[in-house]
């Protein structure tokens, strides 16, 4: 019912940028704050960046000021812009809708991932 697709995951070489998309369906978008993690080869999952249902953002230091986080809402759909990428960005590119009301969580909900490899 709930699903979250990523795409635009691709090989890019330093320096380049690339348009990730993760298309959301099954719940109630505005509701949602969107987030996007990854994962690198041997790494624990890390947080990149969340945009709110208010639209206030959040970035992990290592990608502030190249990564822009932004959503359509008429379109169910949450981008991650990335400039200037490094090769340390390369990982495994999670989308993630949560939902939590006076503390208690409603819903957490994941995508399956798009490969994002940064190379020469």
């Amino acid at each position: 019912q709930v699903q979250l697709v990523e795409s635009g995951g691709d090989l890019v070489q330093p320096g380049g940028s690339l348009r990730l998309s993760c298309a959301a369906s099954g719940i109630i978008f505005s509701n949602y704050a969107m987030g996007w993690f990854r994962q690198a080869p041997g790494k624990q999952r890390e947080l990149v960046a969340v945009i709110r249902s208010d639209g206030s953002t959040y970035y992990a230091d290592s990608v502030k000021g190249r990564f822009t986080i932004s959503r359509d809402n008429a379109k169910n759909t949450v981008y991650l812009q990335m400039n200037s990428v490094k090769p340390e960005d390369t990982a495994v590119y999670y989308c993630n809708a949560k939902r939590v009301v006076v503390g208690t969580r409603l819903g957490d909900y994941w995508g399956q991932g798009t490969q994002v490899t940064v190379s020469l």
